[in-house]
């Protein structure tokens, strides 16, 4: 079972750092040409509805993918066409009304998720919506088709089909550069660029569903048929996980309608997001998907009573792993915010302060790292046992408290009117995040450990305030140094300014893990030291 694991995490952290490396190329491009001006800043009001049907329903570890890997790993493999057919034809039916939705009511939703918005940017959005409003319809056809892949047993192309999003979106922006002579930032090619922006979006959404079809043909799981049969024993099953989760799912969006809410009276906070959070999901997707794909097959065939004492111990695995990755590269964020932020993004139209309020961003992001993908591990556990309803239940809980934190953490004026009493500005919307994670990792952890008794929850704290103790040391060292020494100017400058206080506060992360008895980090270190022996 090891090895297999290690091998699965292989080919899944190959294929998403294509993704990733693809996604963090097609940021670049779009700092250079858009910076946080109009068309850039419009579009992540536009993106947030099909882009959370894009994320929820079709993602990776998204609760379509998540409930057929659960389902379809334990039952017969002749079925799995059956199954994908059924479903396929039910959610197409239900997501191509959603579709039309979008299209009919684009202008009075992009009010709601921007209330602050200005009219160029309110007109800008709109058009983005309806433009990519087919993405609804395609999420659902692609999160079912990468669920069945991984359940049987073919990780490469779910893992490599984001990238389709991404070349589809550089292509795009370099066209219109080409069009316009580079003069994409004009006022009058708002509108131009926004649409080509949306347009490309939808064309890389088609990219990530054709790339599967060959895979699912070649596992025999692919027919071009309607199949309505909601009475067959596995679509009731997987609905009966599906159904749930993707609320639990959706209930977190209604959080990031809510800081979009707060953002739209902060300028540029909305794009500042976006570029933020692809510094943060670049790694974190990395580890998320390396951890998390090879572990939910595991966890849904442990869920018998003889099988307890072995997923605990994958459950303490999933979450060790995680936090002990997770923590030194959140203080990497928060000691060398700056220089990451300059290196990546600071060129053409992307100046100094859209520099502060990105590095602002990424450093409240880097507080919260070991609860987004700790989070993470604990649903899928929940989803492996059959039960979406207990996240669901928590999700719910957490809306409001969302809301709260919002509007204590942005300070400020919020948009109708009432001063909160705090002023983190738009890192303040990270931080309120940051919060709610923390708080269902608790409540999560809480309710699994009455639900298996027998989670060691006291030794698992322990192991984690060792590696927390280490990672506060490794954060010190490395803003130390980039503080106090004075680096050269330029490209190379960044470069050394990022790269040795890096590898300075990695270093001592290990060595104070490992004086402190960290089981994770030792484990490292004699992987590491076995590696380096055999070459």
């Amino acid at each position: 079972m090891a090895r297999s694991l290690k091998g699965i995490a292989l080919v899944v952290t190959l294929g998403t750092l294509f993704s990733k490396f693809g996604g963090l190329l097609r940021q670049l491009v779009i700092a250079a040409a858009f910076g946080v001006g109009a068309a850039y800043d419009a579009y992540n009001y536009a993106y947030v509805l099909p882009g959370f049907l894009l994320i929820l329903l079709g993602g990776i570890n998204g609760p379509f993918h998540s409930a057929m890997v659960s389902v379809l790993s334990r039952r017969p493999k002749h079925e799995g066409a059956h199954i994908l057919a059924a479903l396929n034809t039910s959610v197409s039916a239900l997501l191509l009304l959603v579709t039309v939705f979008l299209v009919i009511a684009a202008d009075p939703l992009i009010s709601l998720v921007g209330p602050g918005l200005s009219p160029e940017l309110h007109a800008i959005a709109t058009v983005q919506l309806q433009v990519m409003a087919p993405m609804s319809l395609l999420a659902g056809l692609i999160g079912l088709g990468f669920g069945s892949l991984n359940a049987a047993d073919e990780f490469w192309i779910p893992a490599i089909s984001p990238l389709m999003s991404s070349l589809a979106m550089i292509a795009g922006v370099g066209w219109l550069w080409w069009q316009l002579g580079g003069e994409i930032t004009l006022p009058a090619a708002a509108m131009t660029g926004g649409v080509v922006l949306a347009a490309s979006t939808l064309v890389g959404a088609v990219g990530q569903w054709l790339i599967q079809l060959p895979a699912l043909m070649r596992q025999g799981l692919l027919r071009f048929q309607l199949v309505w049969d909601w009475r067959h024993p596995g679509v009731r099953e997987v609905w009966g996980v599906m159904g749930p989760a993707t609320l639990s799912s959706g209930m977190l969006q209604i959080n990031v309608f809510t800081d979009l809410f707060f953002a739209s009276g902060i300028a540029g906070a909305a794009a500042g997001l976006g570029y933020a959070n692809l510094l943060v999901q670049t790694p974190l997707g990395l580890i998320s998907n390396a951890l998390l794909v090879p572990l939910l097959p595991t966890f849904a065939r442990l869920t018998a009573p003889e099988d307890r004492a072995q997923l605990i111990y994958r459950v303490r695995q999933g979450l060790m792993l995680s936090t002990a990755s997770m923590l030194p590269l959140g203080g990497l964020f928060i000691a060398l915010g700056t220089p990451i932020v300059a290196l990546v993004y600071e060129r053409g139209a992307f100046d100094a302060d859209a520099a502060r309020l990105v590095t602002g961003l990424l450093m409240a992001y880097g507080l919260g790292m070991p609860a987004y993908l700790g989070r993470d591990v604990l649903v899928r556990v929940f989803y492996a046992l059959g039960d979406g309803t207990t996240p669901f239940r928590f999700s719910v809980a957490g809306i409001g408290l969302n809301v709260l934190f919002d509007w204590l953490l942005v300070g400020g004026p919020t948009p109708w009117g009432n001063q909160s009493p705090f002023n983190f500005g738009a890192p303040g919307l990270v931080l309120a995040t940051v919060a709610i994670n923390v708080l269902t990792c608790l409540l999560l952890l809480l309710n699994l450990q009455r639900r298996l008794e027998g989670l060691p929850l006291r030794q698992w704290g322990l192991d984690v305030a060792r590696l927390v103790m280490a990672t506060g040391l490794a954060t010190c060292a490395s803003w130390s140094l980039m503080t106090l020494v004075v680096w050269p100017a330029g490209w190379i400058g960044l470069i050394l300014q990022l790269a040795v206080p890096a590898s300075l506060g990695l270093l001592v992360y290990w060595g104070a893990g490992t004086a402190f008895g960290s089981p994770e980090v030792t484990q490292i270190a004699a992987a590491l030291d076995r590696r380096l022996k055999r070459r």
